[in-house]
């Protein structure tokens, strides 16, 4: 009997899950692993993405059970958890972070066949390149333009059924101690994103290309999250939403995410070093930063910012721009400072798309403008006219 692993990493659904189909269908048995890495949880386990992440894997059980499986959970080293099961042949989504290579190194030298798929992205990030050469583009437009020609591969179904070995221990998903989140984090998992993607499409996205940059109106998916952990897959939403109203501007956001990874893919050190440097030499001011952080500023627009992400563990596309524009431009102090907060707090944060438009912001990155600056009270007065976006968050001025 063959038995195969799909080791789930950032594609916690069964729908169009590349990594999962080709498991099941060379495989009469498939254990679904996802493995809590003890040093990443220290590492980058801020309270929000981990409450969202246990959700998101019990209701990936619950999807299984219902097809005969279960998710089979472990915690510890995810090489040594994975030959532990004594299975040779392991299926897993690819991905661009240090991390996750060094993860699909370390299960290669362990001398396990290791099948790398698709599904984190659009389309790979190695994909699309510059047809004069090159390995990735440094430049959205161009980027944008090759990316839209590109050939997608097809949705796939979720698999029918999906049966264990017999005498492996599924384990459960486990109660850990989070510590303090946001009050209103959304509840994680691939049922409620499906809910929410289903709900824009029939409700919202016909609004989005008029309305995106609206503070107050919020008329944005809230799906970022649902795409950061895999519970819905990106190439689902693009077809979906691409010939609709409002749909072409949504998918180019969702190319932009696509362009950060290709540019990680190719220099993994982004992640800390500028991608363009500038010799900038930022500000070391403890005060600031943390006025900032806690949306003292006086600045209204980035108040209101800094605070609906404390909240919420979330923030509008627009006031995320406005508030790292402010901490670099005005505060001039380091974009690493503004991305480290962010992904302390965001539900939504990785390191491609944290980082990448954070370096754009800074001028560091991949912005073809450098020293554009994005004057706060201007953006309010553009984007939030009449101050309720402000007033929601900044209780202090609902008078004025």
């Amino acid at each position: 009997m063959r038995v195969g692993i799909v080791l789930l990493t950032r594609d916690l659904r069964l729908h169009d899950n590349p990594a999962l189909s080709a498991a099941c269908k060379e495989c009469e048995r498939v254990i679904p692993l996802f493995v809590l890495d003890e040093a990443i949880l220290a590492r980058f386990g801020a309270p929000n993405r981990v409450t969202f992440l246990l959700d998101s894997l019990r209701d990936l059980d619950r999807s299984l059970r219902e097809r005969g499986g279960a998710l089979v959970v472990r915690r510890g080293d995810v090489v040594a958890e994975v030959v532990r099961l004594g299975v040779p042949t392991v299926h897993l989504a690819e991905d661009v972070s240090t991390y996750a290579r060094g993860r699909e190194r370390a299960l290669r030298e362990a001398g396990l066949d290791v099948r790398v798929h698709p599904g984190v992205t659009v389309i790979p990030p190695g994909d699309v390149v510059p047809s004069g050469g090159g390995e990735r583009f440094a430049v959205f437009t161009p980027y944008w333009n090759r990316w839209r020609a590109e050939p997608r591969r097809l949705v796939l179904a979720s698999p029918e059924v999906v049966r264990l070995p017999e005498g492996i221990d599924p384990g459960g998903v486990p109660d850990l101690e989070v510590g303090l989140t946001s009050p209103s984090t959304p509840p994680g998992g691939a049922t409620e994103g499906s809910r929410r993607l289903d709900d824009w499409i029939s409700g919202g996205l016909g609004a989005y290309g008029t309305g995106r940059d609206d503070l107050a109106d919020d008329s944005t998916s809230r799906l970022s999250a649902y795409i950061r952990f895999g519970c819905v897959s990106p190439l689902e939403i693009v077809e979906r939403t691409l010939g609709c109203l409002g749909g072409e501007e949504f998918v180019r956001q969702l190319c932009w995410r696509d362009f950060h990874y290709q540019l990680f893919a190719a220099r993994p050190e982004l992640a800390r070093e500028d991608m363009r440097p500038r010799g900038d030499r930022w500000r070391d001011d403890h005060d600031a930063l943390t006025a900032w952080k806690e949306g003292r500023t006086g600045f209204p627009l980035v108040d209101a910012g800094m605070r609906q992400l404390r909240q919420e563990g979330f923030m509008h596309n627009r006031a995320r721009l406005v508030t790292a524009s402010f901490l670099t431009k005005h505060l001039y102090l380091d974009w690493r400072a503004g991305a480290e907060h962010y992904a302390s707090l965001l539900v939504d944060a990785d390191i491609p798309n944290n980082v990448g438009n954070w370096q754009w912001v800074a001028g560091t990155g991949a912005d073809t403008r450098p020293n554009r600056v994005l004057n706060p009270t201007r953006q309010a007065e553009r984007y939030d006219p009449t101050g309720d976006y402000v007033r929601r968050w900044v209780p202090e001025l609902v008078g004025v």
